[in-house]
């Protein structure tokens, strides 16, 4: 028993022997608990950790560290929107036949400019044309019995009776001739619009059938552009607003519009809003179906730009270190967009600014800095002087 006893306080006398000798800063912990050995290493002041409060916070207060910083700089986000849109004619129409028939001639061509009311093609028309002259002379019989039916009405000869059917068939007789007429006018194909003809779609000497399409006229004094805008953009958009519009076919042109209609619902699958631009094409370089790069400005977002290399992160969030009177101060910075050439953040930075960028891992709240490469540098040798 005595001798398990002795063993015991042998090992412990050993273990606190390596303890004192082995491990640094034990004699200060004897130190700072009351107890001064007379023989083992004398206890050595503590450096401080770092950590807030008390000693330890003021860790690097005597002390400068060198640094370089690199400054802040502003930068402006969604003030530009570019997307794809397709090009329309202003107007467009679809020339067809009005009745059936042989098609004798066409008289315009592909890539033609007509006129509204100019004649785009011919039916034969002798048929219609007979109708049209026996209405006509039915017309003229009708009108010379009112006349003679009017004379006799009035000397008493014939009843009220015989006028009143003498003028119905006055205005049926006008009515055939005017139907005649119609279907006479309905053989010649007119334009409604102004514009450029489209391909020609059949050729004279078939026979065509009501309705079918024989070319089409666009009016391309103007292009109207369709294009989507994200939902993020919908509060910003307003006609009249300014575009610019290029396409792939004109190489270093652009043309300039305006926004004249923003639709009135965001599409609920893609979360966008559709909206047409009024491009003016008076030399008709735009041609309707062209693939469109739209481009809009907006006001856009400002947000304060650093260097990459002076973000850093704890368990706040991230942050930077910025240089002020000599010394430096932790700003928190929360990312709003990284790019190949800064990071964007909200952080109460100005432009000019002293920020960071090597250097970082010994810094400490206050703590003075030289500032070997940066802005700053004047401020730091003040504080040093």
């Amino acid at each position: 028993m005595i001798r398990q006893l002795f063993v015991s306080l042998v090992v412990l006398g050993l273990a606190g022997a390596a303890w004192l000798y082995l491990v640094p800063g034990a004699p200060g912990v004897l130190a700072r608990a009351g107890i001064e050995l007379p023989f083992g290493p004398a206890p050595q002041e503590e450096r401080a950790t770092g950590t807030p409060g008390g000693a330890a916070g003021s860790f690097g207060r005597g002390r400068v560290s060198n640094v370089v910083t690199a400054p802040v700089v502003m930068a402006r986000i969604n003030d530009t929107l570019t997307t794809i849109g397709e090009g329309a004619p202003a107007r467009s129409v679809t020339v067809t036949a009005t009745s059936a028939g042989m098609l004798t001639e066409v008289l315009v061509r592909p890539g033609q400019r007509v006129a509204a009311g100019d004649v785009i093609a011919r039916f034969d028309a002798e048929a219609e044309t007979i109708d049209r002259d026996r209405a006509g002379l039915a017309a003229d019989n009708a009108a010379a019995t009112l006349r003679r039916t009017r004379d006799l009405a009035q000397s008493n000869v014939v009843a009220g009776s015989a006028l009143s059917d003498a003028e119905l068939a006055d205005s049926n007789a006008r009515l055939a001739l005017r139907t005649a007429e119609l279907a006479l006018d309905r053989r010649t194909v007119t334009s409604p619009i102004a514009g450029t003809v489209g391909l020609i779609q059949v050729t004279p000497g078939n026979h065509v059938a009501a309705q079918a399409a024989i070319t089409t006229v666009d009016d391309t004094a103007s292009i109207l552009v369709d294009f989507w805008v994200p939902e993020r953009y919908a509060t910003q958009l307003a006609p009249g607003m300014e575009v610019d519009v290029s396409a792939i076919a004109l190489p270093g042109q652009v043309f300039r519009g305006r926004v004249t209609v923003i639709d009135s619902r965001i599409d609920a699958t893609s979360r966008t809003l559709l909206v047409q631009a009024d491009i003016p094409n008076g030399d008709g370089a735009l041609r309707a179906g062209m693939s469109l790069a739209v481009t809009l400005a907006f006001p856009g977002e400002t947000y304060p730009a650093v260097n990459p290399l002076a973000i850093l992160w704890s368990g706040e969030g991230s942050y930077v270190w910025k240089v002020a009177d000599g010394h430096a101060t932790r700003v928190m910075a929360e990312i709003v967009q990284r790019n190949s050439d800064g990071v964007l953040v909200r952080a109460d930075l100005a432009p000019g600014d002293a920020i960071i960028t090597e250097g970082l891992l010994q810094l400490s709240e206050g703590q003075a800095v030289n500032v070997l490469d940066g802005p700053g540098g004047a401020d730091a040798s003040g504080a040093e002087g």
